[in-house]
């Protein structure tokens, strides 16, 4: 097999090969672990078809409000290969937005051949689109997207095999990532940016950013640049997204260790312990560190810990400063769903995508009050991480001085460390997060994990088979839902069940077959974006294997699906071209219209020739009715 360099990597297949995990020791104990857990593995494959279809009464009462969600107003399609999108009949998309588009007009037009600018890469619809959400300001609608990351070797065409050449490539690939925030406005050809609106701007990995919490000032926070350690340029790996009840928009910073690297030298136990964690070292993805000295760890060793937060920022005022808010601690963020208790206390869920790692809720202190001052909200409260038990009940450990016997600053940088000592469950990939609007419960995309059952992760937590992660070498992944106790999302118990186990039912009979609600018409793999609609269906995008060979035959490319939360059903909606990731969901102010994001696509599309582009779609009915 042909070694792919740094930068063509996918970010968990990087960190593997720079910073590989221990092999487990005890191999046959956790094959007789899993062995003693297939009355419960059958049980659970049963189970995931839906809790209300099944009869166990296990679903809460209010569970019944989401009954109208049970029937599809589309009929589902087919797995697709091709490089083109797909929707059901009756259904249309086109394409909003792509990587280069200009957002203002003083800006050229994006070259098929060539890419974009240096001098214009800022001013341009970022890369990699991800997580997004629309918001209505007045008579204005606007979205803010995530950029997530750079595929180089497209972005820079002029380099030999995309590797930055000069500080200026560099800033250019820096430019092209962040969050997009537009106004956009829908006319005879669809919806496309608003050039030159006032609410447009870049926060790219060079933009002003605050850093507010209990970390904000930490030593381990400063750096020559900021002796503060208040002040940060830039947002990162920005994946996953989070909408507040107050109206501001939640970008989650994902795999920023990929942009690090240089010898370290004179760093404490707890830095060094924290960058095996993290997965730094001395080679980095993307090669900032040759030419932008923020990065590399020989010069700035605290600059790391400026990443991996969650971000809030004000779309409906484009000078205002976006905040990391380290209260909710820092990991690999996916996204941040936000819910409000029966007090009206805000309770964020938050995933940390990485092999083993764990489940987190943050509950604030206060609660909301509309009309009054929200700034604290996200400062002021409990980290949270979840304990699943196998008897399908869990509770949540407070992470404190008390319960880590780490000071608090620390523990919310090193929140990995902080959650191992509380002995939290290890998952498989957590990674976007949904509540049902129409009942108290939630739902957590385990998007896959080959190393369960195989390797510990970073921190030498034990990965065998446990309940809500039930299959070694997972390559498929599960959704696991839970259901607060009191119906209240800042209890501190629940019960689980699984919602659904990605399967290929045409290959495989056994676990690897998947729940009973997966079939040869509807199987998929990685379940990875998840949202629900204002209707009460989840929806579900995935990320994962589409070389429709082997394991994955008839999988196809990755794609959009709806399911019932009540009935349990599950159908395709939507598939992409082959190559591309589908992630981030959200709808226009009249319900209209769906925005879908593709991610990296193969081939050149969506044009017939040059490079390809990350997109927004606009998906509608035929009809005009209403899509969510």
């Amino acid at each position: 097999m042909t070694k792919l360099p740094p930068h063509k990597m996918p970010a968990d297949e990087w960190d593997e090969l720079h910073f590989p995990r221990p092999e487990e020791n005890e191999f046959d104990r956790v094959v007789e672990r899993a062995i003693s857990r297939r009355g419960f593995l059958s049980g659970l494959v049963a189970f995931g078809s839906g809790a209300v279809a099944m009869g166990t009464g296990l679903l809460n009462s209010t569970s019944a409000q989401a009954q109208a969600a049970s029937r599809f107003p589309f009929t589902p399609i087919d797995a697709q290969t091709d490089m083109t999108v797909h929707v059901p009949e009756g259904w249309n998309w086109k394409t909003m937005v792509s990587w280069g588009d200009p957002l203002f007009d003083n800006v050229a037009d994006f070259d098929a051949t060539n890419g974009v600018t240096a001098a214009d890469s800022d001013k341009v619809f970022g890369e990699n689109t991800d997580g997004m959400e629309t918001f209505q300001i007045g008579s204005h609608e606007i979205i803010a997207i995530n950029n997530e990351y750079v595929n180089s070797e497209i972005n820079l065409p002029h380099t030999p095999d995309g590797v930055p050449q000069s500080a200026e490539d560099v800033r250019t690939l820096q430019n092209f990532q962040g969050v997009t925030v537009m106004e956009i406005a829908e006319g005879e050809n669809g919806y496309a940016p608003v050039k030159n609106s006032r609410f447009n701007r870049r926060l790219h990995h060079n933009a002003e950013m605050a850093i507010s919490g209990p970390a904000a000032g930490h030593a381990l926070m400063q750096t020559a640049a900021d002796s503060t350690g208040t002040k940060v340029l830039g947002t990162m790996g920005n994946c996953g997204a989070g909408k507040t009840p107050w109206g501001t928009y939640l970008t989650c910073e994902e795999n920023f260790n990929g942009y690090f690297g240089g010898m370290a030298t004179g760093i404490s136990d707890t830095v060094k312990a924290g960058y095996d964690r993290y997965g730094l070292g001395d080679e980095s993805q993307y090669g900032y560190e040759k030419f932008d000295p923020r990065f590399d760890l020989g010069q700035n060793p605290n600059e790391p810990h400026r990443f991996g937060w969650v971000v809030e920022i004000d779309p409906t005022n484009p000078e205002s400063t976006p905040v990391k808010r380290t209260a909710l601690g820092r990991f690999k963020h996916e996204n941040a769903e936000v819910t409000l208790a029966p007090d009206g206390r805000v309770v964020v869920y938050l995933g940390d995508d990485e092999r083993g790692e764990f489940l987190y809720r943050y509950v604030s202190t206060n609660p909301y009050v509309a009309g009054q001052p929200t700034d604290g909200l996200l400062d002021d409260g409990i980290l949270y991480v979840a304990k699943f038990h196998d008897d399908q009940t869990g509770e949540w450990l407070a992470m404190t001085p008390e319960t880590t016997g780490m000071e608090m600053a620390e523990m919310l940088i090193f929140a990995r460390q902080a959650a191992s000592k509380v002995g939290a469950t290890t998952m498989d990939r957590p990674e976007w997060i949904a509540v049902n609007p129409y009942a108290v419960e939630a739902y957590c995309c385990l998007t896959n994990n080959k190393n369960r059952g195989v390797k510990p992760n970073a921190g030498g937590d034990d990965t065998a088979v446990n309940g809500p992660n039930p299959r070694n070498a997972n390559n498929y992944g599960q959704i696991v839902r839970w259901y607060p106790s009191d119906d209240n999302h800042a209890g501190e118990t629940f019960k689980w069940d699984l919602f659904v186990m990605a399967g290929n039912p045409e290959v495989h009979s056994d676990a690897y077959a998947g729940s009973k609600n997966v079939t040869g018409g509807n199987m998929f793999n990685s379940p990875d974006g998840m949202t629900f609609d204002s209707a009460g269906l989840l929806w579900i995008q995935t990320d994962g294997e589409d070389s429709n060979e082997g394991d994955y035959a008839g999988m196809g490319n990755n794609q959009q699906l709806a399911g019932d939360p009540t009935t349990g059903e599950i159908a395709r909606f939507l598939t992409g071209p082959n190559g591309c990731e589908i992630t981030g969901l959200c709808w226009s102010a009249d319900r209209r219209t769906m925005f879908v994001g593709i991610q990296h696509p193969g081939g050149s599309w969506p044009a017939e020739s040059g490079l390809p582009r990350s997109s927004v779609i606009a998906v509608k009915r035929d009809d005009g009715q209403l899509v969510g």
